[in-house]
């Protein structure tokens, strides 16, 4: 298993867990979970969700079970020998594997830990894909890499990693659109207040800032997830990304049924969103029959201005 992990709000920990040789989370779980975890996450999440949103009102069902899910993920399903990856403020990586069992440190700011051995090998950002940085930019505590094992093992130490395991790619139908979707999503979250989607919507947040960008499922990363500005309804925003389109509308779908079971509260609704470069009669046909999706193209322009 491969995980990113923020030590800290901002990262602020990680000196502190390099020098002393663990890895920890918090999100306001004050208590000592030894003997407490059950083997799926969702039954640790019905445990401590409610808990968390009682002792902090003004955390959304959402932020907190992120958080119980990540606490769950590092401390019960992640095992000994397994990859974790510490970004600097830099992006770069430092690289430990796990090489104990859960610990309870209370009193501190990371209580929930897992003892690691730090390799002494940094991932320069600079060597990494840009996909892969993509993916462990963002705010969330806990993020997996294991969709990018190929490239680690290629990266890491040979005198660290275990034996290369080739993992296959996603399935890509048109690299050209790929290259320019792919960029769509970073273009959207920047400039989110200049879209027509932020009169009603605006991406997730928690506590450390934004989390709706490359919000982690149990069956892969959301591209966008949004809330209403009444709270009333989310939003999975899913690219194209030059992928065949069954596999779009199905991926959508999936993350639709996540965030129906496991995150929206009674009251709220799920939408999704597709968006596309070019039109697409497939997904127009999937669609017709599923009233909760809207399917959105996107415009590219510029305009040359003489300057002299």
């Amino acid at each position: 298993m491969y995980r990113r992990i923020r030590l800290g709000k901002g990262g602020a920990q990680r000196a502190d867990c390099i020098e002393q040789g663990y890895v920890g989370l918090n999100y306001g779980l004050r208590e000592d979970l030894t003997g407490k975890f059950p083997p799926r996450w969702r039954d640790f999440n019905a445990l401590f969700v409610p808990q968390l949103v009682e002792n902090d009102p003004s955390l959304s069902k959402i932020a907190a079970g992120l958080g119980c899910g990540s606490i769950w993920t590092l401390c019960y399903e992640m095992s000994e020998g397994d990859f974790i990856f510490a970004p600097d403020d830099d992006g770069d990586l430092a690289v430990a594997r796990i090489t104990g069992p859960y610990i309870y440190a209370p009193g501190t700011e990371l209580p929930h830990r897992r003892p690691v051995e730090w390799t002494g090998q940094t991932i320069a950002r600079s060597d990494m894909s840009e996909t892969m940085w993509r993916s462990i930019r963002g705010p969330q505590s806990l993020v997996s890499l294991s969709g990018y094992e190929s490239e680690l093992l290629a990266l890491l130490d040979p005198n660290t990693h275990r034996p290369k395991i080739i993992v296959e790619s996603e399935e890509v139908e048109d690299p050209s659109v790929f290259a320019l979707e792919r960029h769509l999503e970073d273009f959207l979250v920047a400039n989110w207040t200049q879209t027509p989607l932020a009169a009603e919507y605006k991406i997730l947040e928690g506590e450390e800032g934004m989390i709706g960008q490359q919000y982690q499922t149990d069956t892969g990363p959301i591209d966008i997830l949004a809330v209403s500005h009444d709270n009333k309804e989310l939003l999975v925003i899913e690219l194209k990304k030059g992928r065949a389109s069954d596999a779009v509308v199905g991926q959508i779908q999936r993350y639709m049924g996540f965030v129906k079971q496991e995150l929206a509260e009674e009251h709220q609704l799920v939408r999704g969103m597709i968006i596309a470069l070019e039109d697409d009669l497939k997904i127009k046909r999937a669609l017709s029959v599923a009233s909760n999706i809207d399917f959105y193209r996107y415009k590219v322009s510029f305009d040359l201005e003489q300057v002299l």
